[in-house]
C-alpha cells in the first residue's frame, strides 16, 4: 500500500499546494497514507539448551583449569549477548529501511502531484494509492512466479483476519483528507504529534510495553515544538477538531492493530504484502469511482502518457518495498518507535523538498526541525539505555 501521499486542502490552497509551492506559514508536506510486517525470527534458544545438556552428560568438559574450556554459563551468556547485538542491528536496519522508503515515497508522490495536478480540477490522491497498490501486487506475484518468495493462494478467511488493517488505513486516509480541508497544515502537525502519544499509550496498555521517562520527554518536546510553530496559524473549527480527533484514533488504531496482525495472522511477510495491497485495492477503488477521481483520470488525455505511467509504476515499486519495511519495522521495534520514525521523517522531507522542489523553509519550520531533532536524540538515548539494561539482566 502506498504511503505518504502529499495532498492539498481545497479550502486552503495557499498553505498546502500540491505543486511544490510553499508559503511562509507552511511547515511541511503532510503525508496521510502509510501501509504497512514481518514476524520476528525465533531467538534460537535451542542452541543454549544443547550446550547445557552436553555439559550435564560430560562434566569433565567444564574444567576451569584448562585454557580452552568454557563453562555452559559462559557459553549461554556469550550467545545471549550475540543475539542481543543481532537484535539491535536488525531493529536499526528495519528503522532505516522504513525511514528511507517512507521519505522516498513522499518525494515520488510529490513529483507526481507537482507535475500533473495543474492539468486537472482537484486531485487524484486516492486513485494514486490504488495504482500503487496494484503495482505492488504485480511485484509480489511476479516474485512468487519466479520462485523468489512463497506464500499461499488467496484465502477468504485469511483476508477477513487481515481486513481490519486496511479498514483502519482507509479511515486514516479519509479523515486525514478531511482534516486538511478544515484545518491548517501546522494544526494538523500538532495533532499528528498527539497521535504519537496516543500510540505510545496504547502500546503500553495493550502490549505491556515499558515507557522510559526520556521517551515521554521526547514526545513532549516534539509536541511543544509543533505547537510553537503553529502559534501564528492556529485555526481550529468544531468540524476540523472532529476530523483531526478521528484521524488520531484511526492512525493509532492502524499502527496498534498492525502489530497484533503481524503476530496473529499466520502469513509470511510477502503474504502480508499481498493481502495488504489486494484489500487496499478492493476497498479504495469503488471510492474513486464514486467521488469521480477515476472518471477524471479517464477524461484527462494529458495523463495518458508513458511518463505518467512510468512514474506511477516506480511509485508502486517503492510502495512494494515500503510495505515490507513498514511491517518489518513494527514487528521488530514496536508501534512507539514506528510512530517516532514517522515524525522524524518530516525533517529529511522538508530538506529534500527545499533542494528538489524549491520549497521555501520558513523560520517556523526550522524551529520545528531543530526541536524535532532534539526529541529524536532523547528518544534514541532512551532506547540505548533500555537496551543496555535489558542485556545486563541476562
Amino acid at each position: 500500500m502506498a504511503n505518504g501521499i502529499t495532498i492539498r486542502s481545497p479550502s486552503k490552497p495557499r498553505r498546502h499546494a500540491a505543486d511544490g509551492g510553499s508559503s511562509t506559514n507552511e511547515m511541511e508536506d503532510v503525508e496521510i497514507g502509510s501501509s504497512a510486517g514481518m514476524i520476528a525470527p525465533s531467538s534460537g534458544n535451542g542452541n543454549v539448551l544443547l550446550h547445557i545438556k552436553e555439559a550435564e552428560v560430560s562434566p569433565l568438559m567444564i574444567g576451569t583449569g584448562s585454557s580452552g574450556a568454557v563453562s555452559p554459563r559462559s557459553r549461554a551468556n556469550s550467545l545471549g549477548s550475540d543475539q542481543e547485538g543481532g537484535g539491535a542491528t536488525k531493529s536499526l536496519v528495519a528503522s532505516a529501511m522504513y525511514s528511507g522508503c517512507s521519505v522516498g515515497m513522499v518525494l515520488v508522490n510529490k513529483s507526481l502531484a507537482s507535475s500533473y495536478n495543474h492539468l486537472i480540477d482537484g486531485d487524484l490522491n486516492v486513485l494514486l494509492v490504488v495504482f500503487q497498490a496494484i503495482t505492488a501486487v504485480i511485484c509480489v506475484e511476479f516474485s512468487k512466479h519466479m520462485g523468489w518468495v512463497d506464500y499461499p493462494q488467496f484465502n477468504l478467511q485469511t483476508a477477513k483476519k487481515w481486513a481490519p488493517v486496511n479498514l483502519f488505513f482507509c479511515g486514516m486516509l479519509f479523515t486525514g483528507m478531511a482534516s486538511l480541508e478544515h484545518n491548517s497544515v501546522p494544526m494538523v502537525t500538532v495533532f499528528k504529534n498527539i497521535t504519537n502519544i496516543m500510540t505510545t499509550a496504547g502500546d503500553c496498555i495493550l502490549y505491556g510495553a515499558g515507557v522510559e521517562c526520556l521517551v515521554i520527554a521526547a514526545f513532549g518536546i516534539m509536541l511543544a515544538g509543533a505547537v510553537m510553530a503553529a502559534r501564528n496559524d492556529a485555526e481550529v473549527t468544531q468540524m476540523g477538531l472532529f476530523w483531526m480527533l478521528a484521524n488520531c484514533l484511526c492512525t493509532s488504531g492502524y499502527v496498534l492493530y498492525l502489530k497484533f496482525a503481524t503476530k496473529s495472522v499466520k502469513l509470511s511477510k510477502f503474504g502480508m504484502v499481498f493481502y495488504n495491497n489486494v484489500l487496499c485495492t478492493l476497498f479504495l477503488f469503488p471510492f474513486t469511482v464514486v467521488n469521480g477521481q477515476f472518471g477524471t483520470f479517464l477524461g484527462t488525455k494529458a495523463l495518458h502518457t508513458v511518463d505518467y505511467a512510468v512514474k506511477n509504476a516506480f511509485a508502486g515499486f517503492v510502495g512494494f518495498f515500503l510495505n515490507f519495511a513498514s511491517l518489518n519495522c513494527v514487528a521488530l521495534t514496536g508501534p512507539t518507535t514506528y510512530a517516532m520514525i514517522g515524525s522524524l521523517n518530516k525533517i529529511p522531507i522538508a530538506i529534500f523538498g527545499f533542494f528538489i522542489f524549491d520549497n521555501a523553509i520558513s523560520e517556523e519550520t526550522w524551529k520545528f526541525i531543530s526541536i524535532s531533532l532534539l526529541g529524536g536524540i532523547l528518544y534514541t538515548i532512551a532506547k540505548l539505555r533500555a537496551g543496555k539494561r535489558k542485556s545486563g539482566t541476562k
